[in-house]
């Protein structure tokens, strides 16, 4: 599909194809939401002005993409910084590049009696993913700093896939639910509401800057070999962020990707909640942020969600790029 779409892309700014474009390999869920960007760099020949050659690799999932990246399939993939940071823990060399702020929510339906999680002991609450889910982390860690209570021993923790939990918060056999932003995009065009946001439990946890969670991650040695492509894939990468945040025509184009064709609410909500989530650049504050949520994390997550070390590494953002 992609493949096909670039070839039949009009150029945008009239740039011509250079043979000396080098190749990039990018592992991502081409059912994703990083999928949009990719599609925008295509359409818009983001690629070509910035002198490389989109080779995009379809992974199910994201543990998928991590065998991919560490095997040498995809030069980098879309996955988050408290991975990176655990690895380096360990002495693995890898590094990664902000890419998203959206992180997931606490959803509860209309007329929830949960009007605050102070409200939350005694209900049952489905989480995306397992017990080390990073919104499921966010949450207890906001919720012991507000009551100096621990949230797991007073809930039922019910955890499942997106989808799953998404159909559970529907048929009303959780209380709230936490799930990844997309899922709970879809979520509120059901008529579901967010009682709190990934972001507003960090700043409630007084971090004000916020972290960016999604990244795109690469091996150090990548950075050394081919730096001129993952600095032309960034540059492409921050201007599709741009085009995305600003242009509402681009968005009309990507409808059927993400499955919103006939669907005014889900497609508004989809497009406003991404927005929401992207940077336009990143500085050395909003990695001070991501190494303070780190902390954060370990605490409350332990070395099964961070590794050995209670800090985050230095070298887990790419002093190689910035914007």
């Amino acid at each position: 599909m992609f493949a096909a779409t670039a070839a039949a892309a009009v150029p945008a700014r009239g740039f011509a194809f250079s043979p000396a474009a080098k190749e990039v390999a990018v592992g991502v869920q081409l059912t994703g939401t990083a999928s949009w960007e990719m599609q925008t760099i295509l359409d818009k020949r983001l690629d070509v002005h910035n002198g490389i050659a989109l080779d995009l690799i379809d992974v199910a999932n994201k543990q998928a993409g991590h065998v991919a990246l560490l095997s040498g399939e995809a030069d980098l993939i879309l996955s988050d910084y408290i991975w990176v940071a655990s690895l380096r823990a360990a002495g693995e060399p890898i590094t990664c590049v902000p890419h998203s702020l959206a992180v997931g929510g606490l959803m509860v339906p209309a007329n929830s009696a949960i009007g605050a999680v102070t409200d939350l002991p005694g209900k049952t609450i489905g989480i995306a993913g397992g017990p080390v889910d990073k919104s499921w982390i966010a949450l207890q860690a906001y919720y012991a700093q507000q009551t100096g209570e621990t949230l797991a021993d007073k809930v039922d923790a019910k955890f499942g896939a997106p989808p799953l939990i998404n159909e559970l918060l529907a048929n009303g056999e959780v209380d709230a639910s936490l799930n990844f932003w997309h899922f709970n995009a879809r979520a509120k065009a059901a008529g579901n509401s967010e009682l709190i946001s990934v972001a507003e439990m960090m700043t409630g946890m007084g971090i004000t800057n916020q972290p960016p969670l999604l990244a795109w991650v690469f091996l150090e040695e990548t950075a050394d070999k081919n730096e001129d492509a993952l600095t032309g894939f960034f540059d492409a990468s921050f201007e599709a962020k741009a085009l995305l945040a600003s242009d509402d025509a681009i968005w009309e184009s990507l409808r059927e990707q993400m499955r919103a064709a006939d669907d005014d609410a889900l497609f508004q909500t989809l497009r406003d909640d991404y927005r929401s989530g992207i940077i336009p650049g990143y500085s050395d504050e909003m990695i001070d942020a991501a190494a303070t949520a780190f902390e954060i994390m370990a605490e409350y997550g332990g070395p099964e969600l961070v590794g050995d070390s209670p800090v985050m590494d230095p070298g887990t953002f790419w002093a190689g790029y910035r914007t």
